[in-house]
């Protein structure tokens, strides 16, 4: 199995600093790349890491190069050009893109990848700021076996489940089940809070007689009192959500299926952007259904 020595990381944000950062915490030698300098500088002064002006600087040597960026086109301003990382990477090195972004561009990546002699797989990841931080984050993947192997101890570094879900584009698609599923329990818990409130019953008597139960979730154990507190500033926007519900739903129209509550919670949040709640939290969809 490859000896693993040097990474490189592309995209410094909430989620990517600090999943670098424990990359170069556990040893690992870390360049890094922002498109916002001062957030490179930023991240070398916490971490003690390299960084690079260009994405094809940060990679040169890597034997493996993560990304953490925006959205598909973000990722393809990084990764093409001549100072970008198809132009840096050495011959072997592997590509992981840790970005939500669509199995189109998946496919698309490693096709680029394979034409000169490099590996990819996509690896959007969930778990949000606390879980990189914690370096606790969950990781879908999509990629073949072998690459996997090489590439799965080093990811350990900041995240707790990683898991090969299928061939290249499979770890997309998986996240996009995940957010689907998010978008449910969030419309649900969202009606049961405002029928608990309507009745006078008391929230947090609720949650600790249900989370534990068939209707406990994650986010009725972590966002059911501060929504109906109506503290909304915690973590994945409603600006992040829609990009990746979007994902979804053209993902749905290319497969020919219907996701109609998926569209509703959309149109919600598309609400809510227009009243310019777009920086808050996902579980602010309780506001659509409060108007």
């Amino acid at each position: 199995m490859m000896d693993i020595n040097k990474v490189a990381f592309i995209g410094l944000g909430v989620m990517g600093a600090p999943m670098a950062g424990h990359l170069q915490q556990k040893g690992f030698n870390t360049t890094a790349y922002n498109r916002t300098h001062s957030k490179a500088k930023a991240w070398q002064a916490l971490y003690n890491g390299k960084i690079a002006a260009t994405p094809r600087e940060a990679v040169r040597d890597a034997d493996i190069v993560f990304m953490c960026i925006g959205n598909d086109n973000d990722v393809r301003g990084v990764v093409y050009g001549d100072d970008g990382i198809l132009a840096g990477l050495k011959p072997g090195a592997i590509l992981i893109d840790h970005t939500t972004a669509s199995a189109t561009l998946a496919h698309e990546l490693e096709n680029a990848c394979h034409k000169q002699g490099n590996h990819f797989m996509d690896c959007p990841v969930s778990g949000g700021q606390s879980g990189a931080e914690k370096g606790s984050l969950t990781i879908m993947c999509g990629g073949d076996e072998q690459t996997f192997a090489i590439a799965k101890p080093v990811m350990e570094a900041y995240a707790r489940q990683i898991q090969l879900v299928g061939k290249c584009g499979a770890g997309q698609r998986c996240k996009m089940v995940n957010q689907i599923c998010i978008a449910g329990v969030l419309q649900g818990l969202s009606e049961g809070l405002l029928l608990a409130e309507t009745v006078g019953l008391d929230i947090h008597q609720v949650v600790e007689t249900l989370k534990y139960g068939a209707a406990g979730s994650w986010q009725m154990e972590n966002r059911a009192e501060t929504m109906a507190k109506n503290e909304f500033n915690f973590g994945f926007a409603i600006d992040w959500m829609r990009k990746d519900l979007g994902i979804c739903l053209e993902e749905a129209e290319r497969q020919n299926i219907d996701l109609p509550l998926t569209r509703q919670v959309d149109e919600r949040y598309a609400e809510l952007q227009q009243e310019g709640c777009g920086r808050m939290d996902t579980s602010a969809l309780i506001l659509a259904l409060k108007k």
